[in-house]
């Protein structure tokens, strides 16, 4: 069969560009997600909310300490006491906002975790957060009003590798604090979904955030815009067959 030269060129042009978008759209949908722009993903071993006070064992005994922390490292800032996780454990908590990292590095709070009181922050963490100022005399934090306890929120991002509840919290008279815990909480679960308001699709279900097929590999979902290109393409890809098709239909 024959082609005019005006066809043909229209022909190759058709073919050549929806071949063009097809490939592209195939390399762009087989890039991870996000690649090279989203940071990588926050490992979350626990999640929760309690009741923080503060202090700062310096060693001198102002404070009434007996000596350095538990772990052994000098008083500084972001270090916490806890009555219950490892020592060495580290995250962070959040207050109206304000975001602090930490590592527990000491014991308690003692008798005030029978009340909820579960983290015992460093006092010049505790002066960044509530907008006070650290007392070096006194080792206790000014211009808050008095203020010693403030609610805040806390991520566990690593547990230290020794003993000690790797859980919620609990009192340390209760002893956890020198058990070692084998058996540590499951890591909270990624929503993929919000609930729809007024009546909207229900939520997707959950899965664990490192979801991964059998074979290991990780799953790299198609972002709307790859998936817009791939449509794209192939339906150019078509259009140019269906030219190429009428064209040889027309010359028989």
């Amino acid at each position: 069969m024959r082609f005019s030269l005006g066809l043909r060129r229209r022909v190759f042009a058709a073919a050549v560009l929806g071949a063009s978008l097809l490939t592209s759209a195939g390399v762009v949908s087989a890039l991870p997600a996000g690649a090279d722009t989203a940071p990588d993903s926050e490992t979350v071993m626990l999640k929760g909310s309690t009741t923080a006070s503060y202090f700062w064992d310096d060693s001198s005994g102002r404070a009434g300490d007996t000596g350095l922390p538990a772990s052994g490292k000098p008083m500084q800032k972001g270090m916490i006491a806890s009555p219950s996780w490892p020592l060495l454990t580290e995250g962070y908590v959040v207050y109206k906002g304000k975001k602090a990292k930490f590592f527990v590095g000491d014991r308690g709070p003692g008798v005030p975790s029978n009340k909820g009181v579960m983290i015992d922050l460093d006092a010049k963490t505790f002066a960044d957060l509530t907008g006070g100022t650290f007392n070096s005399d006194t080792l206790g934090v000014d211009g808050v009003g008095g203020m010693g306890h403030i609610k805040v929120d806390y991520v566990v991002t690593k547990w230290g590798e020794g003993v000690g509840k790797k859980n919620y919290p609990v009192a340390y008279a209760t002893g956890a604090w020198k058990v070692m815990d084998r058996n540590p909480a499951e890591p909270p679960k990624e929503v993929l979904a919000d609930p729809a308001p007024n009546g909207g699709a229900a939520p997707g279900p959950e899965r664990d955030a490192d979801a991964r097929p059998a074979d290991g590999t990780p799953v790299a979902p198609v972002s709307s815009g790859a998936s817009g290109a791939l449509a794209g393409a192939v339906g150019l890809a078509a259009v140019g067959g269906a030219t190429f098709l009428i064209a040889g239909r027309l010359t028989r």
